[in-house]
C-alpha cells in the first residue's frame, strides 16, 4: 500500500524572485516543482499537495484597489481573494501535474479541491490582528479607508505607510476532510487547504459564514495530515535542511531529529519566528497528533529527501 504524504509547497514554489512574478512565471515555476513531486509518487507515495498564496492575493487585493479607485468597481472581499487563489493556483499545479504524468506514462491524474478551514471566532488573534495584506497607503489615505470600513484594522508598517492587517487565527478543522481522503485513497493526486484554507467560522444553527483572516498554510496543512492520518507531513522552504545558529559561523545542518530535540531548539530560539518557526510547530503538531514522521526540505530536493538522501527527517 502507497505511503499517504501531505506536501506544503511554499511561495518560492511559485515565485522565484521579483523579476518572475508574471502568471506565466508562476506556471514555469510550477511545472518545475511538479516534476519534483512526481518524483515522490515513482517512489510510492499518494500525494496531498497545499500551497502558500501571500502574493497572489496581494497582487488580487491590488488590482482591487485600482479598479476602485479609476472605475469605481467594487473591492474584492479578502475571503473571496483566498478562494480565487485556490482555483487560479491549483489550476496551474493540477494542470502540470497532469502534463508530467502524461509525458511519463502514469497513469494518474490530479484535482484540486477548494478548501475550507474552521477557525474559532473567539480566536485571540481576532482581538490583535497582525498580518498586513494589500497595498501601502499615506495617513490620509489610510484615514478615508478606515471611515469607509470600521471594522478593518490600519496600522503604520515600519515607517513605509499605513497598510491593512487582518488576524490570523488556528485552524481547527479542515471542512473537506473526508472527501479529499477519499479522492487521494482512490488514486488521484489532489490540491487542497491552498493558502491555509478559506477562514470559515461556525454560527449557531451550524452553517459556516467566511471571515476576512489569514490562516497559516503550515498550520493548516499539519491538521490536514492529522485528520486524515497521513503517514507523512513534507514541507517544502528555500533551504534543504533546517539549520541550528542559521547564517552564523557554528551553522549545524539537522539531519535526522526527534520531536523532544525539536521542541528543546524552539526553547532556545533557534528558529526565526517569521520563516522556519511555523514550520517547526506545524511539524511538532503533526507529531504530537499521531504523525509518523516529517521532512522539511526544498522542493527541488523532495524526490531525494524522501528516498532518505537530503533534507531534516523528524521522527518520535
Amino acid at each position: 500500500m502507497a505511503k499517504l504524504a501531505v506536501i506544503a509547497i511554499g511561495g518560492n514554489s511559485l515565485i522565484r524572485d521579483n523579476d518572475h512574478q508574471t502568471v506565466e512565471d508562476q506556471y514555469d515555476a510550477v511545472c518545475e516543482t511538479a516534476k519534483h513531486i512526481i518524483g515522490m509518487i515513482d517512489q510510492g507515495y499518494d500525494v496531498i499537495v497545499t500551497h502558500g498564496n501571500g502574493p497572489q492575493v496581494g497582487f488580487i487585493l491590488r488590482r482591487s484597489e485600482i479598479a476602485n479607485e479609476m472605475a469605481g468597481m467594487h473591492n474584492v472581499p479578502l475571503v473571496s481573494c483566498g478562494a480565487d487563489t485556490q482555483g487560479a493556483i491549483g489550476y496551474q499545479i493540477q494542470q502540470a501535474m497532469d502534463n508530467e504524468f502524461r509525458r511519463r506514462g502514469m497513469g494518474k491524474s490530479a484535482l484540486t479541491l477548494i478548501t475550507q478551514v474552521v477557525v474559532d471566532s473567539n480566536d485571540p488573534a481576532f482581538a490583535k490582528p497582525t498580518k498586513p495584506i494589500g497595498s501601502f497607503y499615506t495617513e490620509e489615505q489610510a484615514k478615508k479607508i478606515q471611515k469607509e470600513n470600521p471594522d478593518w484594522v490600519m496600522v503604520s508598517d515600519s515607517g513605509r505607510g499605513y497598510r491593512r492587517v487582518v488576524a490570523s487565527p488556528k485552524p481547527q478543522e479542515i471542512v473537506e476532510k473526508d472527501v479529499i481522503n477519499k479522492l487521494v485513497r482512490e488514486g488521484y493526486c489532489v490540491v487542497a487547504v491552498g493558502g491555509g484554507g478559506i477562514p470559515v467560522v461556525k454560527q449557531a444553527d451550524g452553517s459556516l459564514k467566511g471571515v476576512d483572516a489569514v490562516i497559516d498554510k503550515d498550520f493548516a496543512s499539519s491538521l490536514l495530515a492529522a485528520q486524515i492520518q497521513a503517514d507523512e507531513l513534507i514541507i517544502s522552504t528555500g533551504v534543504p535542511k533546517v539549520y541550528l545558529n542559521y547564517g552564523k559561523p557554528e551553522e549545524k545542518a539537522l539531519d535526522k531529529v526527534t520531536v523532544g530535540e525539536l521542541k528543546e531548539y524552539v526553547k532556545q530560539n533557534h528558529f526565526a519566528p517569521g520563516s522556519m518557526l511555523p514550520k517547526i510547530q506545524a511539524v511538532i503538531a503533526f507529531m504530537e497528533n499521531g504523525g509518523k514522521k516529517a521532512i522539511i526540505t526544498n522542493p527541488e530536493s523532495l524526490a531525494e529527501a524522501v528516498a532518505g538522501k537530503t533534507g531534516t527527517h523528524v521522527y518520535q
